[in-house]
């Protein structure tokens, strides 16, 4: 099974590398990535929490003990995610976070989200979303970008002085 790398490593302060490779050994780190996810009663992983500098994360919103209010979706695996349009209406929430064990803390995000992005095969998908799964994929599109909980926290700080 994938190590989960803790708050600390480089990897998760560098912005991950496009997917170009469409191919057996994606999928396999997909998998792999779910299998380590659902092991840390995760809804959400990314590849550089794995130590992978890859723009690939996957959501999987279900209930569990870290978030037992969760939605039920099924997995789905997001590679090379842009986000095209955001709602100007914000709300807080209560996250974790897989690489920083047994913190949690308000974060302020989009309540929803105009996104695309590619599929395992690497076909574009656009779709819309909101509430929780919206947070998810703004938690994990933070870490292909070199932003943990710790550095949202500041940066959502230091617009509120």
């Amino acid at each position: 099974m994938l190590t989960i790398v803790t708050h600390g490593q480089a990897v998760l302060l560098q912005t991950a590398a496009p997917v170009t490779v469409f191919d057996d050994s994606l999928r396999t780190l997909a998998e792999e990535m779910l299998q380590a996810m659902k092991a840390a009663n995760g809804v959400g992983i990314a590849a550089p929490q794995v130590n992978r500098s890859l723009q690939l994360f996957i959501m999987a919103s279900h209930p569990n003990p870290r978030y037992p209010d969760a939605p039920v979706m099924p997995p789905q695996v997001v590679i090379n995610p842009q986000v095209l349009h955001c709602s100007a209406k914000m709300v807080d929430g209560d996250e974790g976070c897989l690489s920083l064990p047994g913190e949690r803390c308000s974060i302020r995000r989009h309540q929803s989200l105009e996104v695309r992005y590619q599929d395992l095969t690497g076909e574009w998908c656009q779709e819309q979303l909101t509430g929780f799964i919206a947070r998810i994929f703004q938690h994990e599109y933070d870490h292909l970008n070199g932003i943990t909980l710790r550095e949202r926290l500041a940066l959502q700080q230091e617009t509120q002085q």
